[in-house]
């Protein structure tokens, strides 16, 4: 039996399938991108593919913590057309 790699959403704390989540990463060059492929260099952090989860990491700010950085706003509108577009 193959095992399913979890990670934890930055915003709700759950844990869930890596391919339910999103990952945002800020690349060594201090950029912050959504990262579909998972495998980007650079720190990640991973949020959960809901409306519900996008706003919580705004308005706590969990996204901009799990990253050290500020994340701009864009960040969270290509967020938001992931997750309203799947």
């Amino acid at each position: 039996m193959k095992k399913i790699p979890m990670r934890r959403c930055v915003a709700t704390m759950t844990q869930l399938p890596k391919k339910e989540l999103v990952r945002i990463v800020r690349t060594p060059e201090g950029l912050v991108k959504v990262d579909l492929t998972g495998r980007s260099n650079g720190r990640g952090a991973y949020l959960a593919k809901t409306t519900e989860a996008i706003e919580i990491a705004k308005k706590k700010g969990a996204l901009a913590r799990a990253l050290e950085c500020e994340i701009p706003q864009e960040i969270y509108d290509e967020l938001r057309s992931l997750v309203d577009g799947k």
